[in-house]
């Protein structure tokens, strides 16, 4: 799987969401100083993001803000549409006026009364002055109110970077009940709390966060507030979560039940491998089913190694499948990396485009002509808005289709290197899609937009299966069993296997959209029919790669990317861009990325044959300037199409689908069934911090779903006898053959149940011995 939704040539700037049928969240700081102020992944402390962001007196965001959202975009060499815009009708002092403007961020949230307060050493001025002492004359006397407003603003900044709303409880605390009524001081104290609770954890993921560290700075009264927090955001694994050896080593959560329930995972890919990793320190009894005989599903890390006589010590980390970071600031997978000390390596904005025959695009064409194809995006986002208003139920047509209408019609790229310029960033659309622009919603297709993550690109060095080795590490996974299908009632489920039967209490789905849309796996009874639909309508495109791995560096190392243009529209797609490897994969590696229509054409042809193509390009390119380019030594076309764990490579919104059917797509079945993967996240779906948060989404689901169970098989029944109320508790017998099903150790005929309700090592054990046959 290739990090889509922002796959994009690095210096483009995004299409701009304001049009979005979705509002995007409000951006109350320019970019440079979010980032600043929201980089904990990489940074660390938010006492520092507050002082170097200084939120509670930067821009306001306010509607005139609002009303530019280009101000906030990234920095670009290209020169801004010259088509009439909000942006444009904004000089460049005004602009330097709303940013000198000086006015607190989140107003309303923090209630008068306070609830964080700043605590020192109780030896200092500071710390006499809190604890009611009276202040010294000469202090300035709005100091520590100054510091604990910029604090606040900063944590709320790091909440909204992890995923959370400003000003409002999300949709998960709210089915959680993490307070008793929704609304009111109690609400906005809580946020104030989840927020800094949230920092804490950042500032140190090294560390688990305990439930009172939090009281250190938090007012006594609200302490409820700290343990509903603390506790919410444990069991969502938005703190105390990773690899960290502190987390790794705390001990497991008490169960929901005894006996602990067991839950089923199919599939041991980012999203099985972190919901298995949660579930295993709240306390389940987990495994993982998967059909290939390796973790990591569309995150695959392959090791090549040349085997040329003369170049016998060339080998690098080629990935395969999802690559790039896409988006650091609050990024789970930043705060992994940071755990494990792996380095992180920011992809290079610089990204030159050669001609069909090698020269370089001129600059001022390029700017030009970029401008141009992000004024046809705008053109779409307007004409979907006035839809949207005029008629009731919407229209959809194909995004590929209207930006051909309004490109026509403005006679954008006329000139012929002008349309294969355009047609270079078509084919980058499609990248990050994963699917032919006539396949696209025009209504939907960035849907996601508003809630990407901020900060740079990056590439992990050694590629992404040292995640993939992390998470699996002590998970029990049963290789090579290809699951054909699943069957759930009201006291269990079963796995079938080709190869045997799994018996849980519950079951994890994990497996691809394209194996879902295949039909290959048969649910029993029947998935719902809005579930059956919401998977129809759903794209899951395609992305496919060619690895070359060569004896030197022959191109320019000091840059990550750079493209190459077709002359054929058709074609656009293939080897529209390249990624060299060469600082990150321990050799002289580079990737060609075949998208769109030429995605599907590429896998009908040999491989053999499509390497002598990208060879051909790549003559075209460096051979003018008098640069050979040697044979590689060792190659590799992937083929995701056509693997049968995948079908494809990851998700996108086609035409008549929305947003809507990630959220269908993620709804459990029965309190039995559940659904993770990027294709069950509306937020950030094609992307592998999109699956890892699908597993831990799913593993608090399954969580709630087993305290029902043991609440609802606990509670006493009421009768009436003689018109007086009775309660009849149930005593559940415990059966030994059902127990020992799922023993905690077995070796040869010995089968181990331990102690539940103790971890010590001398805890007294059920021993069972079986004849061996």
């Amino acid at each position: 799987m290739e990090e889509g939704n922002e796959a994009q040539r690095p210096c483009q700037p995004q299409a701009e969401p304001a049009e979005a049928s979705e509002p995007p969240p409000p951006v109350p700081m320019d970019q440079d100083e979010c980032q600043a102020a929201a980089a904990e992944p990489m940074e660390g402390e938010p006492g520092d993001a507050a002082a170097d962001a200084d939120p509670m007196e930067d821009e306001a965001a306010d509607e005139a803000g609002a009303a530019e959202p280009m101000e906030d975009d990234p920095p670009t060499s290209s020169p801004t549409p010259s088509a009439p815009s909000a942006t444009a009708a904004v000089d460049d002092s005004t602009i330097a006026r709303k940013r000198r403007r000086r006015k607190k961020q989140f107003p309303g949230m923090i209630p008068t009364a306070g609830v964080r307060v700043l605590r020192a050493a109780a030896s200092t001025p500071t710390a006499s002055h809190l604890n009611g002492v009276p202040r010294r004359r000469g202090r300035p006397p709005t100091s520590s109110s100054l510091r604990l407003a910029r604090e606040l603003d900063a944590e709320a900044l790091i909440a909204l970077a992890a995923g959370f709303p400003a000003d409002s409880l999300s949709e998960d605390e709210v089915a959680a009940a993490v307070l008793p009524r929704i609304g009111g001081v109690d609400q906005a104290n809580y946020l104030v709390v989840r927020n800094h609770v949230l920092a804490l954890w950042r500032s140190n993921p090294l560390s688990p966060v305990a439930s009172n560290a939090a009281l250190a700075s938090i007012r006594a009264e609200h302490a409820h507030l700290v343990a509903a927090a603390h506790s919410f955001l444990s069991d969502h694994a938005y703190i105390n979560f990773g690899l960290a050896p502190s987390v790794i080593s705390l001990p497991p959560c008490p169960p929901p039940s005894f006996p602990p329930p067991s839950v089923l995972i199919v599939g041991a890919g980012l999203a099985g491998l972190a919901a298995a990793r949660h579930l295993m320190s709240l306390g389940f009894k987990v495994a993982i089913v998967e059909g290939r005989l390796r973790p990591g599903g569309r995150v695959f890390t392959k090791s090549m190694r040349s085997t040329a006589a003369e170049h016998p010590d060339i080998a690098a980390a080629a990935d395969l499948g999802g690559s790039v970071l896409t988006g650091i600031n609050g990024n789970p997978l930043g705060v992994i990396a940071r755990q494990l000390g792996f380095p992180l390596h920011k992809v290079r904005d610089k990204c030159p485009l050669y001609l069909p025959d090698g020269r370089p695009v001129d600059p001022d064409m390029d700017a030009r002509v970029e401008a141009a194809f992000n004024q046809l995006l705008d053109k779409v986002c307007q004409l979907r808005q006035v839809v949207a208003d005029s008629i009731p139920h919407g229209v959809d047509v194909s995004l590929g289709m209207a930006l051909e209408a309004f490109r026509v019609a403005h006679g954008v790229a006329a000139e012929r290197e002008e349309r294969m310029l355009l047609d270079w960033h078509l084919a980058n659309l499609e990248y990050a899609n994963a699917a032919p622009l006539a396949d696209l919603s025009m209504a939907f297709w960035d849907q996601d937009d508003p809630y990407e993550m901020g900060g740079d690109h990056c590439f992990i060095p050694g590629g992404n299966s040292r995640f993939v080795r992390a998470l699996a590490d002590g998970i029990p996974i049963f290789y090579g069993q290809n699951v054909r299908r699943i069957q759930y009632g009201c006291d269990g489920v079963m796995v079938y296997t080709d190869k045997q039967t799994f018996h849980g209490d519950m079951v994890l789905c994990t497996v691809p959209l394209g194996v879902l849309k295949k039909g290959d796996i048969q649910f029993v009874p029947e998935l719902p029919a809005q579930k059956r639909e919401a998977i129809e309508r759903l794209g899951f495109g395609l992305l496919n790669k060619v690895v070359l791995l060569f004896p030197y560096d022959f191109w320019d190392g000091r840059i990550d990317t750079f493209g190459h243009l077709t002359e054929d529209s058709g074609q656009r797609g293939e080897f529209f861009l390249f990624y060299s490897y060469s600082s990150v994969s321990g050799g002289p590696l580079l990737i060609a990325l075949v998208a769109g229509e030429s995605a599907i054409e590429f896998e009908k042809t040999s491989p053999t044959e499509n390497v002598e193509k990208v060879l051909e390009t790549l003559r075209k390119i460096f051979s003018p300037k008098g640069i050979e380019v040697p044979m590689p030594l060792q190659a590799i076309c992937t083929r995701w199409g056509t693997d049968k764990f995948t079908y494809g490579s990851y998700s996108y919104v086609a035409i008549g689908s929305s947003g809507d059917d990630y959220d269908i797509l993620a709804e459990s079945v029965c309190d039995r069934v559940f659904f993770a993967g990027e294709a069950t996240n509306r937020r950030y779906p094609a992307t592998m911090h999109g699956a890892l948060l699908s597993g831990y989404r799913e593993a608090a689901n399954i969580v709630r779903a087993a305290r029902r169970r043991a609440k609802k098989v606990g509670s006493p029944k009421k009768m009436d006898v003689n018109d007086e109320v009775k309660y009849e508790v149930k005593v559940d017998n415990i059966d030994l053959d059902d127990l020992f099903r799922t023993p905690d150790a077995a070796f040869g005929g010995f089968s181990v149940l331990h102690d539940p309700s103790t971890s010590e090592p001398d805890s007294i054990s059920l021993l069972r011995v079986s004849a061996l046959v």
